[in-house]
């Protein structure tokens, strides 16, 4: 799979998993994975690209005498699922009318 279409797949896993709540690393790793496979060196680097788009905020709250980094989805994040949404539908437009050309 191209790499700009997986990151815009994960990207899109990721926000859609937030905009049910906000949740952590461990957990969304779990909960993204139930959609597609992401690993720990893939998620991180994700939600620093979120993060610094506006796509996401973190905040830290205590859980077992330890600080656990949560993550919250934006309105902004909730935008580009919309968006690519959007893009997805062009997409699948345009492979089936070459998928009919083709036949």
């Amino acid at each position: 799979m191209d790499v700009q279409l997986k990151r815009g797949i994960l990207d899109a896993c990721v926000l859609t998993v937030l905009s049910r709540g906000d949740s952590y690393g461990y957990r969304l790793i779990r909960d993204v994975g139930d959609i597609i496979d992401v690993s720990e060196s893939t998620l991180y680097p994700i939600l620093k690209r979120l993060e610094a788009g506006g796509q996401v905020t973190v905040y830290s709250m205590e859980h077992n005498g330890r600080l656990r980094k949560y993550y919250r989805i934006t309105d902004s994040g909730r935008q580009r699922i919309r968006e690519f949404l959007d893009q997805w539908r062009e997409l699948a437009r345009v492979l089936a009318r070459i998928e009919a050309e083709v036949e």
